[in-house]
């Protein structure tokens, strides 16, 4: 009998560069060192473990203190009521912005390898955590933005008590008009007020036309109300309405940064954000898709028991080999398509999957009698489907594509795999894919491509079998009438 057991699966660590991967701090050898924070360490009896109490701002601001003077060479200190950050965490963040600045995935337009790396901070806070890391770590020059007259004095305070960092960080106050920029920033669009944000501007507003960022990154507002925000007994961060609340909670928070994003799309290589809650995840890459980015990347941040996203996304044309570079994530991927009328069946969804890759000129074969499309494409083809979410499934498309679409062979340089479709029972259908050769140097784009596979099939036929009878005229090659 097969063992059944789930497999275990490993939780992400903390990023590998981060200081505390293989070392985390020694509470007792601090409180030595710094006699303020010796009152809130508590050692065991056999004296091999020191800890403190999380639930205590006035320790965990103090751990924060000691921490960024004695591992980072930072003089910090932030008014009681303002969020402490945890260092580890925002380690994290840190480091994997420079894993993405090292991906090289964009033609950069100037200034070489050795270019001054700018980043914006979204709501820097009275901590100003990120601009201070970012500086120390890697030499980055910030622009920390904020609404708050405190947070703001703060942040001055912080910044002119590190003198080997002031000329890398540039504080501004959000809502205050446009820096000097030689031209007028577009407005956001009417509707946007739908998704929830009322706030103060986050990008468009702030950051000038002529400007110009490597990333943005953003420890958004986790909370709807204090009184969400007052759920977790277990620790004590501090933090005031502006760093932990706003309408709509991180969702509408980011949706902002995202509609912000299409707007400023050629002002940052990369924009970020922090996610509080893995279920606002799939919602925020949905938007993003919406929204044509060109590349998203998400990744998970770790610190003891806590855990948050990272979620990162850009519009710049990617470099020929950006593709080219990547490691398939996956050899084999599936989806379900559910509640399909019955004259939807396996064949009519392989009808579609053709014609989803022939609308890119994509090499086609379909075998009915297998249930299966082996599709061959091109790193020039990968680029049309990933950049285009409109699919029309007309079947006089297929005579029109037959004839332009080469007769590509399964070589090294392109990427080959099948999609097959099962009936799992009257109504639902699975549709797998399989990577031929994951060699190819662009088979790393395989998930991404399906996935494009799997939002333009849902749309085309459960989502239209919702609207029930129109779906027939709606899609009369994919579902003719009578099959």
């Amino acid at each position: 009998m097969p063992n059944k057991k789930k497999r275990r699966i490993e939780r992400p660590t903390i990023h590998p560069r981060n200081r505390y991967s293989e070392n985390p701090p020694d509470f007792a050898a601090l409180a030595s060192l710094y006699p303020s924070f010796q009152p809130f360490v508590s050692c065991s009896r056999d004296g091999r473990r020191s800890s403190i109490d999380w639930t205590d701002f006035n320790a965990t601001r103090e751990l924060t203190r000691v921490l960024l003077h004695h591992d980072h060479g930072i003089n910090w200190w932030i008014p009681d009521g303002q969020l402490c950050p945890t260092i580890t965490n925002r380690s994290n963040y840190i480091h994997w912005i420079n894993d993405l600045l090292s991906l090289e995935l964009f033609v950069r337009s100037g200034g070489g390898p050795a270019e001054k790396v700018r980043g914006f901070d979204i709501g820097t806070g009275a901590n100003c955590i990120y601009p201070l890391l970012g500086a120390s770590l890697y030499g980055w020059s910030f622009v920390g933005s904020d609404v708050s007259d405190v947070a703001l004095e703060w942040v001055k305070w912080n910044v002119d008590s590190n003198s080997h960092l002031v000329e890398l960080i540039e504080i501004r106050k959000a809502g205050d008009g446009l820096p000097n920029s030689g031209g007028d920033v577009e407005s956001p669009p009417s509707d946007w007020d739908k998704n929830g944000y009322h706030g103060p501007p986050v990008l468009v507003g702030v950051v000038g036309e002529d400007e110009r960022f490597e990333f943005c990154m953003c420890n958004p507002p986790f909370f709807e109300s204090m009184e969400e925000a007052g759920l977790n007994p277990r620790t004590a961060c501090g933090g005031t309405t502006e760093e932990m609340v706003c309408p709509g909670g991180e969702r509408a928070f980011v949706v902002r940064i995202i509609e912000d994003s299409v707007v400023l799309k050629e002002s940052f290589r990369w924009f970020t954000s922090m996610i509080g809650r893995k279920a606002n995840l799939k919602a925020l890459i949905s938007k993003l898709r919406e929204a044509k980015v060109t590349v998203l990347k998400t990744t998970e941040f770790v610190q003891g028991q806590t855990a948050r996203w990272g979620l990162a996304w850009s519009f710049m044309p990617p470099n020929r080999k950006a593709v080219a570079s990547l490691v398939p994530e996956k050899n084999n991927c599936s989806f379900m398509l559910e509640g399909l009328p019955r004259q939807c069946g396996a064949i009519q969804v392989l009808k579609a999957v053709e014609l989803f890759f022939l609308a890119n000129c994509s090499s086609c074969k379909l075998d009915l009698a297998s249930f299966i499309v082996s599709i061959t494409v091109s790193q020039e083809h990968v680029t049309a489907i990933l950049r285009d979410d409109q699919f029309n499934f007309d079947e006089s498309a297929i005579s029109q594509h037959n004839s332009e679409a080469p007769n590509n062979s399964c070589s090294e340089e392109n990427m080959c795999f099948r999609v097959s479709v099962f009936e799992q029972i009257p109504g639902t259908l699975l549709v797998r894919g399989s990577l031929s050769n994951k060699n190819s140097p662009i088979s790393g784009s395989f998930s991404a491509v399906f996935q494009h596979l799997e939002e333009a099939l849902k749309k085309e036929f459960t989502e239209n079998a919702i609207k029930g009878a129109e779906l027939e005229l709606m899609v009369p090659a994919v579902c003719p009438e009578g099959q």
